[in-house]
């Protein structure tokens, strides 16, 4: 089943934000990963700023779904561009023919690729500013 999802950014302080809309929303906390606990590449080291900044975390309000993470340290986080599009689809040929459509008159952010998370995974901004998640649930 493919979805569409809000995906919020926050600077630092995603824990907080987590914390806030679990309440506000009587939402259920669906996951909560940090930088910190994501496998490791020794060519690329986390921080130690980074570590405890949430990598992804998911929240559950109803049937819809709220997705969340903090900027890396030293990438720009600007209010308006911290709400960004989730788009779940199932199969990594459909997250690719969406990606490589949402890229034409855009800007790919991370090329669409398998990661540890999903076989299919990219971050693309489309002609009109709007940043996509496309990403294939495993």
């Amino acid at each position: 089943m493919s979805s569409l999802n809000p995906y919020l950014v926050t600077n630092g302080n995603g824990k907080e934000a987590v914390e806030f809309y679990k309440d506000a929303l009587s939402a259920e906390v669906v996951i909560v990963q940090t930088f910190g606990e994501a496998p490791q590449d020794p060519n690329y080291p986390v921080a130690e700023e980074a570590k405890d900044r949430i990598m992804h975390a998911t929240l559950r309000f109803g049937e819809s779904l709220l997705m969340l993470s903090d900027t890396f340290p030293g990438m720009p986080h600007q209010i308006g561009n911290h709400v960004t599009i989730a788009l779940n689809v199932n199969d990594a040929e459909s997250a690719k023919n969406m990606f490589h459509k949402l890229q034409q008159g855009g800007e790919v952010l991370m090329p669409i690729q398998e990661t540890f998370w999903s076989p299919a995974y990219g971050m693309v901004k489309d002609k009109f500013g709007v940043t996509f998640h496309v990403s294939v649930e495993h």
